[in-house]
């Protein structure tokens, strides 16, 4: 699933191409219907014919278009989506579910494997993006919020790092990348982690998101950013899929298990699961899961 770097790639990319432009065309394809969320297909195709982009923001793993009426248009790629420019002669990838023709003569392209991409036109972007946190790049994003979601939480703290509520853009790459990065197993409960460990998790976080960035995002499968190429992060990753290899700082082999019900990488030796859950397979001790 693209996450926060792979999103704000995107943005980035995009932006120059899409400020100022007005969507001439829109068609959703036969097949893609489960894109339009807030209208119904051949609604939303008319609502956004028409319009200029006047903004391209981002928050977590949404994009933000701001169209000249005062709406926004927000799309989540979800797991396999994909949004980037194309001349109008190119032919249409095999997964395009989308195509909007811009007044300069190029396209922007959707593409969606699973289909599971979504498009919202609201009038606040907020309504779009219910139940969602601050965005783990922002400033509400500190050491001292992130103490306060994981404070009294028996949750693994991997778990409690892909709730969008706690770190919007945060998904099972940067998890999993951050949790090494600081040092932390990823079963340990959010609520036994010291102070020292919540900076450094913070810290963490911040560090693997720039990381990525820099190199474009992560191209696991996928992935394209907005001029359809791919991201180079994965070839520089500490312990996401690289069970069955040595840790770059230890050499110990690194392990795969599955934490919230994704599959999570990790060290065994640079993160120990504190004492009084080692032998726990879900990390809580014998109290905490009686509770759960």
């Amino acid at each position: 699933m693209p996450e926060l770097p792979e999103v704000e790639t995107i943005r980035r990319d995009l932006t120059p191409l899409l400020v100022g432009r007005r969507l001439l065309r829109v068609r959703i394809h036969p097949g893609g219907e489960r894109l339009a969320v807030t209208h119904a297909p051949r609604d939303l195709e008319r609502q956004l014919e028409g319009r200029r982009v006047e903004s391209l923001g981002r928050h977590g793993k949404y994009l933000l278009l701001r169209l000249d009426d005062g709406r926004t248009w927000v799309v989540h790629l979800r797991m396999t989506g994909s949004l980037h420019i194309a001349p109008a002669e190119a032919p249409p990838h095999r997964f395009e579910r989308a195509r909007i023709d811009l007044d300069d003569g190029s396209t922007l392209r959707f593409n969606d494997l699973r289909k599971f991409g979504t498009w919202h036109l609201v009038d606040e972007a907020a309504e779009a993006m219910p139940h969602t946190g601050p965005d783990a790049l922002g400033e509400e994003f500190s050491p001292r919020w992130l103490a306060a979601r994981l404070g009294g939480r028996s949750a693994p703290v991997k778990a409690l790092l892909l709730d969008q509520r706690v770190a919007a853009g945060v998904g099972n790459i940067y998890a999993d990348e951050a949790l090494w990065i600081a040092r932390v197993h990823p079963e340990t409960p959010g609520g036994r982690l010291s102070p020292a460990k919540v900076r450094a998790l913070h810290a963490a976080v911040l560090e693997t998101l720039e990381d990525s960035l820099g190199d474009r995002g992560s191209s696991f499968s996928d992935y394209r950013d907005g001029l359809g190429g791919e991201g180079m992060h994965h070839v520089r990753v500490h312990v996401f899929r690289r069970e069955g290899q040595p840790c770059g700082r230890c050499g110990t082999t690194i392990v795969k298990s599955r934490v919230a019900g994704r599959g999570t990488h990790y060290c065994p030796k640079c993160q120990r699961l504190p004492r009084a859950d080692a032998g726990s397979p879900s990390g809580l001790t014998k109290r905490e899961r009686r509770r759960t």
